[in-house]
This record gives structure tokens, C-alpha cells and sequence, in this order.
């Protein structure tokens, strides 16, 4: 298989893109007085997920930053499972709805787990490269202005 040139390749940003929406549209449902309370908090943790995932891609380039916005990432991973457990307390959530999204988050969070493991899999170059002394790969951009 080879190596992901993008964070849209990564299974787990992919995983995590289907299941934020999943969680969206089992909020709609939930009553009018959990608005800013339990509706926001777990839709911006489902969102926060594949956002942080993004953000450790482009933070590659040291392994250290790249560690601590994927375990960021898991940490809203967790939240999320915790609001849920908040909705399925409240009834907000079938038993049925909890089990889908729950899982989801699990798988989730095992792979961000794995990430962190083998993080030197996944970032650019070993911690002691001087920057300064690498050649800059041509990269392709769909896009430009010149």
C-alpha cells in the first residue's frame, strides 16, 4: 500500500468524517434546553476529531507536534463517547443509536492509538534532521496563482 499524500487518505480522518455528520443528525432530535448545553458540546467534539487529524498532517514534520494533535484528537474522541454516554443517560438515544456512534468512536480511537505508536511511520524525517541542509520536494498544487 502506499504511503498517504494526503490527511483525506488516512482511514481514520475518512472514519471520522463519516461519523461526525451521524452524530449531527442524532442531535437534531435532542430537546430544545440541551441546545448550548449537550447538543453543542458534542457536536463540536465529533468535528474536532478530523479537524485535529488535518492539523497533526501538517504537523508532521516533528514528530513531537504531530504526537500531541493526534492525542488531542483522540482526547475529543473520548469526549464525544462521554456525551453520548450523557444522551443515552437522558434518553436522548436509543440503546441501538448509542451502540452505531459509540463503536464508530471506539474504532476511531484504536486507530489514533496506533498513530501515536508508530508515529515515526508517519512523519517526515528522523528528530535529529537539520532542516536547514534539506532540498525541498517539488509538490504538485492544483491550484495556483503564478
Amino acid at each position: 500500500m502506499a504511503p498517504a499524500k494526503s490527511f483525506r487518505e488516512l482511514k481514520v480522518y475518512q472514519a471520522a468524517r463519516e461519523a461526525a455528520p451521524r452524530v449531527f443528525e442524532t442531535t437534531k432530535t435532542f430537546p430544545s434546553e440541551e441546545r448550548y448545553a449537550l447538543t453543542d458540546q458534542i457536536r463540536r467534539s465529533s468535528r474536532a476529531v478530523k479537524a485535529l487529524i488535518a492539523e497533526a498532517w501538517a504537523r508532521r514534520r516533528y514528530k513531537a507536534a504531530f504526537v500531541n494533535k493526534i492525542d488531542e484528537a483522540l482526547g475529543e474522541a473520548y469526549e464525544t463517547q462521554s456525551w453520548l454516554d450523557d444522551a443515552l443517560n437522558d434518553a436522548y438515544v436509543s440503546q441501538q443509536e448509542f451502540v452505531e456512534l459509540d463503536n464508530r468512536y471506539q474504532a476511531i480511537s484504536g486507530m489514533l492509538w496506533r498513530m501515536i505508536d508508530r508515529a515515526d511511520d508517519f512523519c517526515k524525517h528522523e528528530p535529529a534532521t537539520d532542516y536547514r541542509t534539506l532540498v525541498r520536494e517539488e509538490e504538485e498544487y492544483p491550484i495556483t496563482d503564478h
